[in-house]
């Protein structure tokens, strides 16, 4: 179950949907975002996920030790691993990301923004360089189709994290690039990184390493979401890795570990334990590594997300079943 907390703030935001049907609802904590300028036709769509604006707090410039040295992260765990050219690789870990959902971190000489959406299974990493300035991120505290939307700090625009795109505010329409990271296990990251690195647990008093959503990857709805299911008889709540407008599920990989289709190479190992399926998330079911290539072995980016979502976000994608 969620956590109680979690449970009442639900409660309370479901309450209060009609009132934030309208966004004047929230121009009094967000006195400098230009609501005029939105993308967002139905505003009932969003509503407010329990914590307020960085309620949940994004971290910024994390601190990061070497993965050798590295004992309180077991091996099933997932991280989000960032390799570039010319830079240490590195790794983010679910444990952290499940608490902050945002780090703003660079790496070589890109600035970047690692986000987890604990609702969505969402994992994507950003270039937080948008229109000659660096963005900074944090948590809204509001949902939309139970995505976490975020906001920067500059403009205070609202993003939505799925699509990586402004919604409301003078950056609507803008979308973010985004990055070529992928979830694997602290194992398999260790393995081909043992010279790597992995971000330090924060100064913050959360329980890392546990889970608030415990068993929520196998409800049958999602949290706060009011759209359709996915087709196809497909779980809500089922795993699919999207690459743009197409969605794999994910059950069909561990049947067919290996699939070429659409000029991409899915990928599926076992050995990566889900972060939100038992309290401790060492000791999640294991659903596997995903890793999505092109015709030259490049990484793509990618997301392994939860079907509703994509069906969300994506009405008229492409569902990549077997034959």
């Amino acid at each position: 179950m969620f956590l109680k907390p979690v449970l009442a703030a639900a409660a309370l935001a479901v309450a209060a949907t009609s009132a934030a049907a309208d966004p004047s609802f929230w121009k009094f904590e967000w006195p400098n975002t230009d609501f005029e300028k939105t993308s967002v036709e139905n505003w009932v769509e969003i509503l407010s996920g329990g914590p307020p604006k960085d309620g949940i707090p994004a971290i910024d410039a994390p601190n990061f030790i070497a993965a050798a040295e590295e004992t309180r992260i077991g091996d099933r765990e997932p991280v989000i691993t960032l390799e570039i050219e010319g830079a240490v690789p590195r790794a983010y870990p679910i444990r952290y990301l499940t608490w902050h959902e945002i780090v703003n971190d660079e790496v070589g000489d890109i600035p970047v923004a690692v986000t987890f959406c604990p609702l969505c299974n969402s994992g994507i990493t950003f270039d937080r360089r948008v229109e000659g300035q660096i963005l900074s991120f944090g948590v809204s505290g509001k949902l939309r189709n139970s995505d976490m939307v975020m906001y920067d700090r500059e403009t205070e625009s609202w993003w939505q994290q799925a699509i990586g795109e402004g919604i409301v505010g003078e950056m609507t329409g803008v979308e973010l690039v985004a990055l070529p990271t992928w979830m694997e296990s602290w194992a398999e990251f260790k393995a081909r990184n043992p010279d790597g690195a992995v971000m330090d647990e924060p100064g913050w008093p959360r329980p890392y390493g546990q889970n608030p959503y415990t068993n929520y990857d196998s409800s049958r709805k999602p949290f706060l979401y009011n759209g359709e299911m996915p087709p196809h008889g497909i779980p809500a709540l089922a795993r699919v890795v999207r690459v743009g407008d197409r969605a794999w599920p994910v059950e069909r990989l561990r049947e067919t570990p290996e699939v070429t289709e659409a000029g991409v190479t899915l990928t599926w190992a076992a050995g990566q334990a889900s972060a939100l399926d038992s309290r401790n998330i060492a000791d999640g079911r294991d659903v596997g590594t995903i890793r999505v290539r092109d015709a030259a072995g490049n990484d793509l980016p990618h997301d392994v997300m939860f079907a509703f979502a994509f069906h969300a976000f994506w009405p008229e994608g492409e569902w990549m079943l077997a034959n």
